[in-house]
């Protein structure tokens, strides 16, 4: 199954259905409040050029950032041929990666795998893990993250 760009984007924000940040929609109701009436308008986020974030290794944009739902966040990153946002590492919380487009080495725990798209990766609390570019073309991948609130 071959889908374009664009509509995969599209998919994945639509499934998710949450706006970006809480400081971009300052009238969004916020979940912890029992009285919040969440609409179509404050629960939808689309892709917009001007809201990318730059990396040394390509860029990122979240659709949903930390400071709405309790710390749950949706992050694509674009990381360019042979490279990696940051090398493997550890955290207390843990995360889901789901591949878009070009080809991933993952790394969880001293093992390596290469895998293409539409490959999820899941990343245990606590364990060494990481992502990068084997490839010769952009690598694009969505992080699904809870981080820890106070």
């Amino acid at each position: 199954m071959n889908f374009p760009r664009f509509e995969l984007i599209t998919l994945c924000a639509t499934l998710c259905v949450l706006p970006t940040r809480a400081q971009d929609l300052p009238s969004r109701p916020q979940p912890q409040d029992p009285n919040a009436k969440f609409t179509i308008q404050s629960c939808v986020s689309e892709f917009e050029v001007s809201r990318i974030e730059s990396t040394k290794a390509g860029y990122q944009y979240w659709f949903v950032g930390k400071e709405f739902l309790d710390g749950r966040t949706l992050k694509m990153s674009v990381v360019k041929p042979h490279g990696a946002t940051h090398p493997p590492h550890r955290h207390s919380e843990d995360e889901f990666f789901f591949v878009l487009e070009g080809t991933a080495e993952l790394f969880l725990n001293g093992e390596r795998k290469v895998v293409h798209p539409y490959a999820s990766f899941y990343c245990p609390p606590n364990s060494e893990h990481g992502i990068r570019n084997v490839g010769d073309t952009e690598l694009k991948y969505l992080v699904i993250k809870k981080y820890d609130t106070p």
